[in-house]
């Protein structure tokens, strides 16, 4: 468990847990400090994937496939447990998007609540763009990132941190490369609701489409900021607390 998740803020007595998958070729450290702004009735868990913090000597997973079965094996006793809600960002989006497909097609069990933030829905053309990232050369990734923001402009001088994130962000992008959704008519595969997020200064997402996806409430939320709007603290403030808000009114 340890080594797929982390659980700074342990609250075993929690009504819910949220379970947060970082964006591409980030780790853990962000979502696992969100656990000291919720309320004691929700546990946070941060989703760590290899080849990255105390993962970093493992091989970085292939597909998504493999993504989804590692952290559906070892999160299941839990997910059994109490009710759970999801937040993706970016990459993490389609992640938390495909581990819920998973779950729910094989086990019956659905998040309570889905939230995705700064990531087009999956079976929308603008999503297709984003899988050919990879492709691209490291002077032009390295341009991508300094666009996104969320990584500090004088970390990326330094080479060997340079060539790890750029490496690890590739790996990330193979892995998106990977999985694909297709809307099939008459089946909605989901019944939660879904809260989508996005910076108001990022690239436009196609976030009504996310619609398509559950036969439950959707609603969209404009923040301040780019693509990592999230790191600001004010929205920061602003997520745990709608997110909470969610929870607690849920049917538990």
């Amino acid at each position: 468990m340890e080594k797929v998740v982390a659980c700074s803020y342990k609250r075993p007595n929690a009504l819910c847990r949220l379970i947060c998958f970082p964006w591409a070729a980030g780790g853990t450290s962000q979502f696992a400090q969100w656990g000291r702004l919720f309320s004691g009735s929700i546990e946070v868990y941060s989703i760590r994937l290899p080849g990255r913090e105390s993962r970093f000597k493992e091989p970085f997973a292939q597909d998504m496939t493999t993504v989804v079965n590692e952290i559906t094996s070892v999160l299941l006793k839990d997910l059994q447990e109490k009710p759970f809600a999801f937040f993706g960002h970016s990459f993490g989006s389609y992640i938390s998007f495909a581990v819920a497909l998973h779950l729910k097609e094989n086990y019956g069990l659905e998040p309570i609540h889905l939230f995705i933030s700064g990531a087009h829905a999956p079976h929308s053309e603008a999503f297709l763009a984003i899988r050919r990232l990879r492709d691209i050369d490291d002077e032009d990734i390295t341009a991508h990132i300094n666009i996104l923001g969320g990584t500090p402009s004088e970390l990326l001088q330094y080479e060997d941190i340079r060539k790890s994130l750029i490496l690890t962000l590739r790996e990330d992008l193979r892995v998106l490369q990977t999985f694909s959704f297709e809307k099939a008519e008459r089946n909605i595969p989901l019944s939660c609701d879904i809260t989508c997020f996005d910076g108001s200064e990022d690239t436009a997402h196609d976030l009504e489409a996310w619609d398509d996806v559950t036969s439950q409430d959707i609603s969209i939320y404009k923040l301040p900021g780019g693509h990592f709007y999230l790191l600001e603290p004010s929205n920061e403030i602003f997520l745990t607390k709608h997110i909470t808000r969610c929870i607690e009114n849920a049917d538990l």
